[in-house]
């Protein structure tokens, strides 16, 4: 980048470092959400919670399939 088109894109540069941050928070988000460990983690509680009588078969069947899809989907 020339020191012309640096000055010219200065003013951007607010919006770049906003828009990586996004990425990052994303990134981050999406890396949580897929982590096998937390997947597990939540399937175990929704057994307990179906042990419990907190949850019905039909909503932990829902859960569970949510849950290994996302397992799957790494």
């Amino acid at each position: 980048m020339g020191l012309v088109t640096g000055l010219l894109t200065l003013p951007l540069a607010p919006a770049r470092g906003l828009v990586w941050v996004l990425d990052q928070v994303v990134a981050e988000a999406e890396a949580e959400l897929y982590d096998p460990r937390r997947i597990r983690r939540e399937l175990a509680e929704a057994s307990e919670a179906l042990d419990r009588g907190e949850l019905d078969e039909e909503q932990y069947e829902l859960i569970e399939q949510e849950l290994l899809e996302r397992l799957g989907g790494n």
